[in-house]
């Protein structure tokens, strides 16, 4: 009635599930190899602009941005998610720069703001820039998941 496990059923079973695996293993990488040209933006690092997203994103790190905001779903969460911040100033990079440059010297009294960087314009274009970059990135899963970032 109920058959004994042999070594030979252990070994095809070990076998089948390791062919199986990894054949889905194929699949999801040429899947995923297939789809990413899709969700890919570097043409827009190689056209004039490149070399101001680039500055943007160097002044995004040495200021420490993502101590605060969130970008693309990673970062602080002590400011707003600024994945879409060009979406939700209007498509304008001027919007962004003016809100930037806009900030108090010491903040908002009793309230959580942003500091004063005291950005050139050609740094403001450059964040702006990045920003901009950074909003036309074509995310799996629609992130953020609201406007408000």
């Amino acid at each position: 009635m109920a058959q004994a496990f042999t070594k030979a059923m252990a070994r095809n079973i070990f076998y089948g599930g390791s062919a199986f695996f990894f054949l889905l293993l194929l699949a999801l990488t040429f899947q995923t190899e297939a789809d990413f040209p899709n969700l890919d933006n570097r043409a827009a690092l190689e056209g004039p602009m490149g070399a101001k997203i680039t500055k943007g994103k160097q002044l995004w790190e040495e200021n420490n941005c993502i101590g605060c905001h969130t970008l693309l779903g990673e970062g602080g969460y002590f400011a707003p998610e600024l994945g879409n911040v060009y979406t939700r100033f209007g498509n304008s990079t001027d919007a962004i720069k003016g809100f930037i440059a806009s900030r108090p010297e010491n903040g908002i009294p009793g309230r959580r703001s942003m500091p004063q960087f005291h950005f050139s314009d050609e740094e403001l274009t450059a964040l702006a820039e990045f920003l901009k970059y950074v909003s036309e990135i074509k995310t799996a899963r629609n992130w953020p998941p609201n406007i408000q970032g």
